[in-house]
This record gives structure tokens, sequence and C-alpha cells, in this order.
């Protein structure tokens, strides 16, 4: 768990995320499982638009091996969100995104998680080096 509670000013780049009526579980708030999903959409969102990934054709994929979250208040439909997004840590073959829920406007996170991606060869599933467009957008969001 994490000690205190992310601030935006942590962040290098931001992603607005639509909240849709079936987020919301029994309890009324955003189920914690969709979390994920936000933070995957960011990430990819971010690779294909920087990055210079090809999800259908590229011979390099990622591969999430590893993911947490840790939630401070509840977000629930219809709340604007926007999904701060960082790398905390930029390997050969890896790299661990930071990354956090804000309502739009708000200072604090509602929500922080991380994830590792793996980069690999998609027909061998071998780790490779992250190619070199993508590795310069992501040591853009390096803190």
């Amino acid at each position: 768990m994490m000690s205190q509670t992310p601030q935006r000013t942590d962040y290098r780049h931001f992603q607005p995320v639509t909240t849709r009526w079936h987020d919301n579980d029994i309890y009324g708030h955003v189920n914690n499982v969709t979390y994920y999903s936000f933070f995957d959409s960011t990430v990819n969102s971010y690779l294909i638009e920087r990055g210079g990934l090809d999800i259908h054709e590229g011979s390099v994929v990622g591969f999430v091996v590893s993911s947490a979250c840790d939630y401070f208040a509840s977000i629930a439909y219809p709340d604007l969100i926007e999904v701060g997004l960082r790398v905390g840590k930029l390997g050969n073959s890896s790299v661990q995104y930071e990354l956090a829920i804000f309502r739009a406007g708000e200072e604090e996170a509602c929500a922080a998680g991380r994830f590792v991606h793996v980069f690999v060869d998609r027909q061998s599933n071998q780790p490779v080096a992250i190619p070199a467009e993508m590795r310069q957008a992501l040591e853009h969001l390096t803190v």
C-alpha cells in the first residue's frame, strides 16, 4: 500500500477516460477490476500514438507480467476522469508503468496502480529489446 496519496503533479501524461454506465457495480461505484482496464487502455493508447506500437502487425508486443492497485476514494458513473501515466523503471525489455486515476480537476488520486510490460517477439514469445521509437516515448515519461 502506498504511504501517501499521489498528486496530479507526479505524472507526465494524462488520458481522459469516460466512465460508462456498466462500469458501476452493485455498490454504486466503479468496480475495482475496471481500473485495470483504464490503466491498460491508457498505456496502449500512449504506445500506439507516441511509441509506434502496431498491435495488429508489429513484431513486438507487450505482455503484462505483474500488476497492482491501491484505492483511496471511489469513482462512479458519470464521473469524468483522467488517468495519469509515468514510467517508474525502464529496462532493456521491460517497463514498469505507474498510473493514477483522478477526477477531472482534482489534484489527489482516487487510485494508483502499477504494472510491468515485458516486450516479446510476437512469434517466439521471447523477450526482446524495447524498439527505439517506443523506448524514446517511454523515456519521456520516466521520473
